[in-house]
């Protein structure tokens, strides 16, 4: 329905019926850094929503369903320390070098879902690389089921920490 025909105020009386945030199926695995952004995150959350006047109802409803979300990932977390990890294969928290049949080199760091950000080398432990990459030690190689086509390749370098 256009705004046009909607009552001032309408919505802000429906704030409590907002639909709960979806939660992994997923094991919630988190580096020691992904512990402390969610905590930082739940954070900045309650600062938000002390500072919003009181008729601010729906954006402190959202604000609110986030911070519900974030208690739920953080007391769900596991932590798992890099240096607990096999040295010399992919597990979680691993920084990978990688290098596909065409001399391209990708760098990666396996992390939890709620760390994950491919953009700048953070893949999340369920992606398909992560999947692909898990046990592998240097000079293995492995499929990359990816959208834009599967990719060979190979693990040049693991490290933790």
């Amino acid at each position: 329905m256009s705004r046009a025909f909607v009552k001032e105020g309408d919505g802000d009386e429906n704030a409590g019926d907002l639909p709960e945030l979806p939660i992994s199926e997923h094991p919630n695995y988190v580096t020691p850094r992904g512990m402390a952004l969610l905590r930082s995150r739940l954070d900045d959350a309650a600062r938000r929503v002390g500072a919003l006047d009181a008729d601010a109802r729906l954006e402190r409803a959202h604000i609110e369903r986030e911070m519900r979300w974030l208690q739920a990932r953080i007391l769900g977390a596991i932590t798992i320390a890099p240096e607990r990890q096999p040295a010399d294969r992919v597990a979680f928290g691993a920084r990978v070098e990688l290098v596909d049949d065409d001399g391209h080199e990708y760098r990666y760091r396996v992390v939890g879902e709620d760390e994950a950000d491919p953009e700048h080398g953070l893949i999340s432990w369920v992606s398909p690389l992560a999947r692909a990459l898990h046990g592998a030690r240097v000079g293995d190689s492995a499929l990359w089921k990816r959208p834009a086509g599967d990719l060979n390749v190979e693990v040049l370098a693991i490290e933790y920490g």
